[in-house]
């Protein structure tokens, strides 16, 4: 496992929690909401890449 990977995803984890909590104390709940969406969506879309990349590894191990 690449340790990168945990970086980038504690790195976006802290962000969206900074802004969440910005957000939140302006009066802008609905918009600390959507932060927070878009923060789980972009961490979800590099999982689902490194996904990716792990079944074509396999496949090209296994020769499928």
């Amino acid at each position: 496992m690449n340790v990168d990977l945990i970086f980038k995803i504690a790195a976006v984890g802290i962000l969206v929690a900074v802004f969440n909590q910005l957000l939140i104390r302006s009066g802008r709940e609905e918009q600390a909401l959507m932060t927070t969406l878009a923060g789980l969506v972009v961490v979800m879309m590099i999982l689902v890449q490194e996904i990716g990349e792990l079944f074509s590894m396999m496949k090209a191990v296994f020769g499928f």
